[in-house]
């Protein structure tokens, strides 16, 4: 789910509480250490995303936040602010190169450059984050 979160709309809001959860308490989020990562830069994504980016001449960038149900993945085009809203059970994650991850929800995609150490630790906390939240398999009976 994509959507424009620049202007402080309670209907929004509640859309993207209910697909991944209220944001952690400040307690929470300092017992974690942080719930998130910016200054990501894009490397290339999906065309919806990518009409989006098109629009101004600076360098796309992205920072992801967790959330107890899923991640939502903000950047920004013009004076506009996104969200690209994913909850853990539709959350896929591959690395293609050594120094790049993609994320992907249905049809959208954004690959983020990883060259430094904790961009790399953050994908490892959002991918155990995850798999906390999936249901058993039947490996795990």
């Amino acid at each position: 789910m994509l959507l424009n979160v620049s202007y402080n709309n309670p209907e929004i809001r509640k859309k993207i509480d209910a697909e991944v959860g209220k944001p952690f308490p400040l307690f929470e989020r300092i017992k974690q250490g942080g719930i998130g990562i910016g200054h990501l830069i894009i490397t290339s994504s999906s065309i919806e995303i990518q009409n989006l980016l098109a629009l101004d001449k600076y360098r796309n960038k992205c920072n992801i936040e967790l959330r107890p149900n899923g991640i939502i993945v903000g950047f920004r085009s013009l004076l506009e602010s996104y969200a690209l809203v994913i909850p853990y059970w539709k959350l896929t994650i591959y690395k293609g190169k050594s120094e790049e991850y993609s994320i992907y929800r249905d049809t959208y995609c954004i690959k983020i450059e990883a060259k430094n150490k904790n961009v790399h630790q953050f994908i490892k906390r959002v991918l155990t984050e995850k798999e906390k939240q999936s249901l058993p398999t039947i490996e795990d009976i």
